[in-house]
């Protein structure tokens, strides 16, 4: 079994001067579902390389046991430091694709026309679609194979306004995931702030948070595996 997570390249937060990226939890707890799973894990981003960590979540507040894990681990370290480019990733190589949020994507794979087409091919080739936290706001712009939104019609959730205004983000960041989600058409539902929350429909997968990131990797394998 073989899946590609797909990071962010973008590091500025907004015209804050501070930096951002992907949240560390939410690449590290998934990685280690899947590798312990025995699947094949790639990772790519837009630039290739290494993708950028947002630094607040790898503050004491935010150390996790998959994060502290990943910092001991030399040959995961070395495969993120590592990432493919997305422009060269194709849905034919893959089972699945997973993308960890972190507030980055709202600004580079929203928009990134190899992310979108990635997207839109894999579902359309019936294989698994998973996103948590800020990155289901990458459907913002993919289409179904009906031409309509992806998640027109579907039951999704993730990085809710209230978790947004929280963290004291709402005027920085380009749009409000919940916001765009509900916009699409989507059947937006959440969990209290900050609690795990997982939602499943067909074969796409959105988790609300970072808590959300270890039952949205398993979730992801059950639909696989079903």
């Amino acid at each position: 079994m073989k899946i590609l997570m797909v990071l962010t390249s973008h590091d500025q937060l907004g015209n804050t001067g501070k930096k951002t990226g992907f949240w560390l939890e939410e690449f590290a707890a998934p990685y280690y579902v899947f590798k312990d799973a025995g699947v094949d894990v790639s990772v790519a981003s837009p630039k290739g390389g290494q993708p950028p960590l947002d630094p607040k979540s790898d503050e004491p507040d935010f150390q996790t046991e998959a994060g502290e894990r990943f910092k001991k681990d030399p040959a995961s370290q070395h495969v993120l430091a590592n990432s493919r480019r997305l422009s060269e990733m194709s849905e034919k190589d893959f089972d699945a694709i997973f993308y960890p949020g972190g507030h980055g994507p709202l600004w580079d794979l929203t928009n990134d026309k190899d992310s979108i087409g990635l997207i839109e091919r894999t579902y359309a080739a019936g294989k698994p679609v998973a996103m948590v936290c800020h990155a289901p706001g990458a459907l913002r712009f993919v289409k179904g194979p009906d031409g309509q939104p992806l998640v027109k019609g579907k039951k999704v959730t993730g990085f809710t306004n209230t978790e947004e205004e929280a963290v004291q983000l709402t005027k920085i960041v380009p749009y409000l995931v919940e916001d765009v989600l509900k916009e699409n058409g989507g059947i937006f539902s959440k969990a209290a702030d900050w609690q795990p929350y997982v939602l499943v429909d067909g074969h796409l997968v959105t988790g609300q948070n970072p808590a959300s990131s270890t039952a949205g990797a398993k979730k992801l394998l059950e639909v696989l595996r079903s």
